[in-house]
């Protein structure tokens, strides 16, 4: 089970570093990041905390390296970066829920389209209540999903797209690597 959870941390790490390659707006890994977690790590803390130490790493690397400025201190977390933490940690709880133990074609693309449809209502929920570009009443938040909607269709596509790296590619190297495949009750019983 060891080298079955090294890889699938490694997966994620990757993924999640794939951020620091030029990309469409919201075209992200990080959703697919959460469902895949959720889907297959052993041990429920495991999905929750592998996926958000991953994203915190790279979120260190692109505000500290890629996009600092000159003289800018620091910066361990960006502002309001517990709305997107918080859609993450979601998505790992719709994937727990649809998905742990469970996958398949059908249950994943439902998975994606769910993930999807929770970032963008967290993560949207979070940039009304958080500033002052859009009234704090229902009018304002009503624009400001009306205004985001440009925005999900990258998010989407950045879900489907690392959603069948992530999922297709473990399927194939448990295909090829048995030692990577979770054990059956048969194979727990010694049968």
């Amino acid at each position: 089970m060891q080298w079955r959870f090294i890889t699938l941390t490694t997966l994620v790490l990757l993924a999640a570093f794939s951020r620091i390659v030029p990309h469409l707006p919201n075209f992200s890994p990080l959703n697919a990041i959460a469902l895949f977690a959720a889907a297959y790590f052993a041990r429920q803390y495991q999905a929750f905390l592998v996926p958000l130490a991953a994203t915190w790493l790279s979120d260190l690397f692109l505000n500290n390296v890629t996009y600092a400025q000159p003289g800018q201190s620091f910066l361990w977390f960006y502002p309001g970066f517990y709305w997107q933490y918080l859609a993450y940690a979601l998505i790992v709880l719709w994937g727990i829920y649809l998905l742990h133990g469970r996958v398949s074609f059908l249950r994943t693309v439902v998975g994606v389209f769910g993930g999807g449809v929770i970032f963008f209502l967290v993560s949207n929920f979070g940039v009304w209540i958080s500033g002052s570009l859009y009234p704090q009443n229902l009018d304002g938040l009503i624009a400001c999903y009306i205004a985001a909607l440009p925005f999900y269709r990258g998010t989407l596509a950045g879900d489907a797209v690392f959603s069948a790296l992530l999922f297709g590619g473990f399927q194939v190297l448990q295909h090829y690597l048995p030692a990577l495949q979770r054990p059956t009750a048969a194979d727990k019983a010694g049968v």
